[in-house]
């Protein structure tokens, strides 16, 4: 399996209520992605718990049975389209790919 993990830290917003928002739109963006992109065998996003908090926002966990498929998914259009929202509301991001 290779797996791709992301964490996703938001920009500042105007209010709570702002912030809360974008990441409920980035995360249900994300989730969607498994009904469209057929290589991705295994997707969990989740929001921290505080909003407010020193650390990242928004984690995206995904795994695929080869690099190739992860290649795929990577330069998929329905992906590429996530990527931009996320770009809009995001400042900085984490990664970790590996093999099991």
């Amino acid at each position: 399996m290779f797996n791709h993990i992301v964490l996703f830290k938001l920009k500042d917003f105007q209010n709570d209520q702002q912030k809360t928002e974008a990441s409920e739109q980035i995360c249900r963006a994300l989730l969607e992605l498994k009904e469209k992109i057929t290589e991705l065998k295994y997707l969990e996003v989740g929001s921290n718990y505080e909003p407010n908090g020193p650390s990242f926002d928004i984690s995206l966990i995904t795994r695929f049975e080869a690099k190739e498929d992860f290649l795929t998914y990577r330069d998929h259009p329905e992906h590429l389209k996530v990527v931009s929202l996320v770009r809009e509301n995001t400042v900085d991001r984490a990664v970790v790919d590996y093999m099991e």
